[in-house]
């Protein structure tokens, strides 16, 4: 485990360090010696686009996608789970189908359909439609089947709870684990996402950070290794930070079900 640690940090360490390197030495060859070109790598980046910009951008998106889908999407797997209503298997049937269709099949329906409705260059079509996510729904239904005992909510019905608050009371906690497993993947998804944007945002104020990178690439920055190296240090740390705060909680899901009595 050592072994495939160190393999797996070896690579965000190369990055962090080139980050601070400049570009003759980083073409000379590899070291782990942090160099003495970190201000001039960040002055050359922030001439071509602001970073911070886009970061706040990204930011904003993925906080909102992630806490939408979570909630929604753990309301729609609690209803899937424990009621019964006519459609009920047609719908999530339906619901596994969506998983298989590629999003990029409609983008341009997708694009079409913002034009209409007056929201392209916004962050609604970014945010909104993320939220129905049919992969989350399914991981969080089979799992509360395997956590959530009926009883218990029948408990709560019998102390007069509502259908709301026996959602919030007693499923959310017990869901936790697998809302914050689904989160992290949400969250790595929204900040990643690069196709959408770039289609449906003109603005370039509005930019999120992987479409400020990609046009790094095709600027003199790309020219500076240590700058655009810099960049996409900039764009993976609040992924690892998310994973750095809610990779227990991984464990816990996955591990959920694993032991019957």
């Amino acid at each position: 485990m050592t072994v495939l640690a160190i393999v797996c940090f070896v690579p965000f360490l190369m990055m962090l360090v080139n980050a601070t390197r400049s570009n003759e030495a980083i073409l000379t060859g590899f070291t782990l010696v942090p160099g003495n070109a970190l201000l001039e790598n960040y002055q050359t980046m922030m001439d071509y686009v602001n970073v911070w910009t886009g970061f706040k951008n990204s930011l904003f998106i993925s906080v909102l996608v992630t806490i939408l889908t979570g909630y929604f999407s753990a309301l729609t797997a609690y209803g899937f789970a424990f009621y019964t209503f006519k459609g009920n298997n047609f719908l999530f049937v339906f619901m596994l189908v969506m998983m298989m269709v590629p999003g990029q099949l409609g983008l341009i329906g997708f694009y079409e359909l913002s034009k209409t409705l007056g929201i392209l260059d916004t962050y609604i079509p970014l945010i909104v439609p993320a939220v129905a996510s049919p992969f989350v729904v399914f991981f969080l239904r089979q799992y509360i089947l395997t956590t959530l005992h009926p009883s218990l909510i029948e408990a709560a019905r019998i102390d007069g709870a509502s259908e709301f608050k026996i959602f919030h009371i007693v499923a959310i906690p017990i869901m936790m684990p697998a809302i914050a497993t689904m989160s992290i993947f949400t969250f790595i998804g929204s900040w990643n996402n690069y196709i959408m944007p770039l289609v449906l945002i003109f603005s370039p104020e509005k930019y999120t950070l992987p479409v400020l990178m990609g046009f790094l690439k095709g600027s003199q920055v790309a020219q500076n290794l240590g700058s655009m190296y810099l960049g996409i240090a900039i764009s993976v740390v609040p992924i690892m930070i998310a994973f750095l705060f809610l990779s227990k909680y991984i464990i816990n899901s996955i591990s959920a079900g694993a032991i019957k009595e």
